[in-house]
């Protein structure tokens, strides 16, 4: 049970989180996801029949000692850690010269600061495993919209994931970036309505990101752009 692999998630309650949560569980990994909302976690273990390969821990991904007290309840619990999955975001839906400030700085903490917290409280077990950093980004960090302040947090995903991958390459860590297109999750609340178009699942954006994580020692897939048939931009 030792060298089963291990994986923690933050926000891996709901949406692409939990997609990527429950394929690994799936596949024989074992787990450990973050949120926020201790009920939601909880609602979200008891779907899966609360299995023991699953560890719930609450917590906010932008704030450096929930983080780091993830990281180690997971190596405390599981004994090891072979991937950690940057998923938490969120998004105001505004723009810079219309929107309300009011929630730019929770949305620019959580959507770049966790990231690189989850690289600092992880990349010593993640050296030792030889290990795989996943970044969940967002094709708006590839493509320009008029204001978009979300889109600029992603496009600093992007820049960290390869950064960060020049650095710690040297330690046989693998850094993968996800970036998709437009999922069908709770992102979307916030802005009232689904997207028209064709619209992503999260299991089938899911499927990426296990696919990258499952890739055989050695190999470094490093930027996978994912978007629904349809999808423009």
């Amino acid at each position: 049970m030792t060298d089963t692999p291990v994986a923690l998630i933050t926000g891996g309650g709901s949406g692409i989180g939990a997609a990527v949560a429950r394929q690994l569980l799936d596949a024989g990994h074992r787990v450990a996801v973050t949120g926020r909302g201790a009920d939601r976690l909880r609602a979200f273990a008891g779907e899966l029949g609360d299995p023991d390969g699953l560890l719930t821990l609450v917590g906010n991904a932008a704030e450096y000692g929930d983080v780091r007290a993830a990281v180690e309840a997971t190596l405390k619990t599981f004994g090891r850690l072979d991937t950690v999955v940057a998923n938490a975001g969120s998004a105001t839906h505004d723009t810079v010269a219309e929107g309300d400030p009011a929630g730019w700085a929770e949305m620019v903490l959580t959507n770049v600061l966790g990231p690189a917290l989850l690289i600092r409280a992880s990349v010593d077990a993640l050296r030792e495993s030889r290990g795989r950093i996943v970044l969940i980004g967002s094709v708006a960090g590839f493509v320009n919209t008029p204001g978009n302040l979300y889109g600029a947090t992603k496009w600093a995903v992007t820049g960290l994931a390869e950064n960060t991958r020049r650095q710690v390459t040297e330690f046989g860590i693998g850094v993968t970036l996800v970036a998709p297109g437009r999922v069908e999750t709770p992102f979307w609340d916030g802005n009232g309505s689904l997207p028209p178009g064709l619209l992503l699942t999260a299991d089938q954006l899911a499927d990426s990101v296990v696919w990258a994580i499952r890739q055989p020692a050695g190999v470094d897939v490093n930027t996978l752009v994912v978007r629904p048939l349809g999808q423009p931009n």
